[in-house]
């Protein structure tokens, strides 16, 4: 079967797999990863590969984009603390853990056992946006799952290049290559980021054409990741810095319309590429299966003791963060279980960890095949089915345990309070017109309606200018839309919801003019 038509084929089934899901109410990508498991049980799922440059060059980018367009910019200036010491401290802590474990559980020898420790000792921001959609999380505890899983990249991958050296090349570089190593991927990273993103801004602004518009949006992710890994940076680090500074710009640098269809096409461009690597995740397992030899086919037991492990790092790593933050608060409020334990479970492993693995090298620097190599790759893909199917399907009953997720009354309550504001704001604005004179009366009454009824029919003929004044009261809307994000009055979802709202309405009176 061609690579072609295997693409295909993976879209058609995540297409049936993701209305299934709707209708079940489970997480799309742990389904994907199902199907895919069926899927490579079939006879010609041999001759299926998948290379390193197809999920590292081709998938990760744009999905990385995504989900880091999708953080909360004014959380995450609050709980850069906390997301620091997961993405350092706890990915450390894993590593280790996985490493000696892998050595004691299996014939891997230490080194490639820290190899494998490396591959799996990152969160997947991907994974964990894909889930996290689903989850009617706080704002503030949505935010910190997702920063950890972008940010513990850089750690991840020196941990896994110093790995690798010690167990292909036979060499650990000293303390002093180790931090230079980390500043060149995690610095070059940020840097080649902020200037993608600084030169996308500079374009943006002068471009007004859609389809151009959705081209660079397209193109953005890729020129991160490839520039950034031309100077050895870390390509990971620098989409995900260029996302969230593009994000938190994002209504600065397009029109209503404009937002709107990109809206649209990305949303389509997610959808495709998450059915691929979702389903290829479960796909790949069991022809790595049939490459192990007799000595390493006792497997399973390793796949689920690792699996476990992780979770009981994470939970031992949060559990006292949690008490000591709680204890440290200014009412001294008691330790409680529920913000650690979902943040303990919503760890799943993804695409990242898959692409590093499908990384690790055929040979050793002697040339010799890496021992154990095809063990190594059924653990690492193991552990990654394991956490996206049991986690994914048991992360939204652990969150109504908890009583974290916010209630459909709360949410709808805040957006309606937003809405209400942002009325009065439009109607201080047509007052201001009104005295100014600047506008007809009729136009003035048409736009008072408008903003009151909200209606869906086209407006009555009046005299020139309404829909001019009824983009700049959407203008008005959109300013004081962004004040209260900024002051901390509402939510990223409730600001990403009326921002689309009244880019809608903008676009409407826009085709009137």
């Amino acid at each position: 079967m061609q690579s072609v038509q295997v693409v295909l084929f993976l879209v058609a089934l995540a297409t049936v797999v993701a209305t299934f899901a709707d209708r079940i109410s489970v997480p799309a990508p742990s389904l994907l990863v199902v199907a895919g498991l069926g899927v490579g049980l079939l006879p010609f799922s041999e001759q299926i590969r998948v290379t390193p440059e197809i999920v590292s060059l081709v998938v990760l980018p744009p999905l990385l984009y995504a989900a880091g367009e999708e953080l909360s910019w004014q959380e995450l200036k609050r709980l850069w603390r906390p997301v620091s010491l997961l993405a350092v401290g706890l990915v450390l802590a894993s590593a280790a853990t996985v490493g000696f474990l892998t050595a004691w559980l299996t014939p891997l020898p230490l080194a490639l056992g820290f190899v494998l420790g490396a591959v799996l000792s990152s969160t997947d921001p991907v994974a964990v946006a894909a889930l996290g959609r689903r989850l009617a999380l706080p704002p503030r505890l949505q935010t910190l799952v997702q920063a950890e899983s972008l940010f513990n990249d850089a750690t991840s991958l020196i941990l896994f290049r110093i790995a690798v050296a010690a167990a292909v090349a036979g060499g650990v570089a000293g303390w002093s290559g180790v931090a230079v190593d980390f500043l060149r991927l995690a610095g070059g990273g940020a840097v080649v980021g902020a200037v993608v993103a600084a030169g996308v801004s500079f374009v943006r602004r002068r471009t007004e054409d859609p389809v151009l518009e959705s081209v660079i949006a397209l193109v953005t992710p890729y020129l991160a990741y490839v520039l950034a890994e031309a100077v050895h940076g870390s390509g990971v680090t620098a989409v995900v810095v260029t996302s969230v500074i593009l994000g938190i710009r994002h209504h600065q640098l397009t029109n209503s319309g404009i937002r709107l269809q990109l809206t649209a096409v990305y949303g389509t461009v997610i959808f495709v590429l998450e059915s691929v690597v979702f389903s290829l995740i479960g796909l790949q397992l069991p022809s790595q299966i049939r490459q192990l030899t007799d000595a390493e086919q006792p497997w399973i037991a390793a796949v689920v003791v690792i699996a476990v492990a992780l979770v009981l790092v994470r939970v031992a790593w949060l559990f006292p963060l949690s008490a000591l933050q709680q204890w440290r608060s200014e009412r001294r409020l008691r330790p409680t279980w529920q913000v650690p334990a979902v943040i303990s479970w919503a760890g799943a492993r993804g695409v990242v960890p898959l692409a590093a693995a499908l990384s690790i090298p055929l040979t050793t620097a002697a040339g010799q095949p890496l021992p154990h190599r095809s063990l190594l790759m059924v653990l690492a893909t193991g552990v990654i089915v394991v956490s996206l199917v049991v986690q994914g399907f048991t992360l939204a009953p652990l969150v109504r345990l908890s009583g974290l997720a916010i209630a459909p009354d709360h949410s709808r309550a805040e957006y309606l309070k937003a809405r209400r504001r942002l009325a009065e704001k439009a109607g201080e604005y047509v007052a201001e017109l009104e005295d100014l004179e600047v506008a007809s009366p009729a136009v003035l009454h048409h736009v008072r309606r408008s903003l009151q009824f909200e209606l869906d029919q086209e407006p009555e003929q009046v005299a020139g200018g309404y829909s001019q004044v009824r983009r700049e009261v959407l203008a008005v809307q959109s300013k004081e839309l962004s004040r209260m994000y900024v002051a901390g009055e509402i939510s990223e979802a409730t600001r990403r919801r009326l921002q689309r709202h009244l880019d809608r309405q903008d676009m409407r009176f826009t085709e009137e003019q």
